[in-house]
């Protein structure tokens, strides 16, 4: 039997997945959980095979996820492979997954038989992508900013102005609005909130 756990806030989507994986024959899910916070440590109580992780989830997202699961097992010397099941199919989330160690990534409205057997290619050692986003990552190319672009346009995201960000992030309202400027250049918007919004919709921060 494949040891599978999910990790999904919305409750009713945990439910279902749980649900559709329990009728195959060699699945068994054996933890759910609402956030990303006590996966590493469910997967080595449970001897989980295969994490399915949403993306967007309170307390630590999908992506530090997949790196503290990764950390876990090598240094508890075990396996457990990452899927990413997640509403957000953005190229920029798909590229930072695989980079932090995920084995595939699908959406959620994937069909059950398919999400099964993606499940079971990740845990043979395969790698499962999501073909149109595939596709879409290679058209859209890399993360053009810079980590430091990234944190102020996060900062932005709620709306903070110059000085709040400066002050949030200890750094001279100059030095800010030259990040967010060159942030707004690379993401060919018309001013901060725009640029934070292309940013985040593209799963580059």
């Amino acid at each position: 039997m494949i040891r599978v756990l999910l990790a999904d806030d919305q409750a009713l989507v945990r439910g279902a997945l749980a649900a559709l994986l329990d009728l195959e024959p060699d699945l068994t899910v054996v933890a759910q959980l609402e956030d990303g916070t006590g996966v590493a440590q469910a997967v080595l109580e449970h001897r989980v095979d295969v994490a399915l992780l949403d993306i967007e989830m309170p307390g630590m997202d999908g992506i530090e996820t997949v790196r503290a699961v990764q950390q876990a097992v090598a240094d508890a010397g075990v396996q457990c492979r990452c899927l990413m099941v997640t509403t957000f199919g953005r190229p920029g989330y798909l590229r930072r997954a695989l980079e932090a160690g995920a084995a595939g990534f699908v959406v959620k409205d994937t069909p059950a038989e398919q999400l099964a057997e993606a499940v079971r290619t990740v845990h043979a050692g395969g790698r499962v992508v999501d073909p149109s986003l595939a596709q879409e990552s290679l058209v859209s190319g890399a993360n053009p900013l810079t980590d430091r672009e990234k944190d102020v346009l996060r900062a932005a995201l709620d709306g903070s102005s110059v000085r709040e960000i400066a002050a949030a992030l200890v750094l001279s309202a100059g030095t800010v609005r030259n990040h967010l400027s060159s942030a707004i250049a690379k993401t060919h918007t018309a001013n901060r909130t725009e640029a934070a919004l292309t940013a985040r919709d593209r799963g580059w921060l």
